[in-house]
């Protein structure tokens, strides 16, 4: 019993160190990326080119199931897009992407909102000439 005590709390344990390291209580991985292959991202950037024209978002939503969530792409303070999701489950992988104009470089945002439009998070890339 003793054995099974001590596991229990080890595995509380890792679970708070890994939970605390998510960027947010409810967010537990978001990032750019420049394809998205079998639910996951592939590549992940923190800068693009232009000569690149597309960039993905992901998020891996916790605890969140029946609320909806949206990607708000920000570029110059001017929303450029919102992609909103349904959450299906307690755990819950969305992505949108954003296709890109050459000429819009500078730095780009995208906010995680939830439906009463609280930021839940917020990460930036930087959209560079090549």
């Amino acid at each position: 019993m003793k054995k099974l005590i001590t596991l229990i709390f080890s595995l509380l344990i890792t679970f708070n160190v890994l939970a605390n390291d998510w960027p947010h209580q409810n967010i537990s991985k978001a990032v750019f990326a420049l394809d998205i292959k079998d639910r996951a991202p592939i590549n992940i950037i923190e800068e693009l080119d232009n000569s690149l024209g597309k960039i993905y978002f992901f998020t891996n939503i916790r605890n969140l199931q029946g609320q909806r969530v949206t990607h708000r792409w920000i570029y110059n303070n001017k929303v450029m897009a919102d992609v909103v999701f349904d959450v299906g489950g307690p755990r819950w992988r969305v992505w949108s992407s954003k296709n890109l104009w050459p000429t819009w470089i500078g730095l780009w945002s995208v906010e995680v909102l939830s439906a009463d439009g609280e930021v839940l998070y917020q990460k930036e890339f930087n959209y560079i000439n090549k």
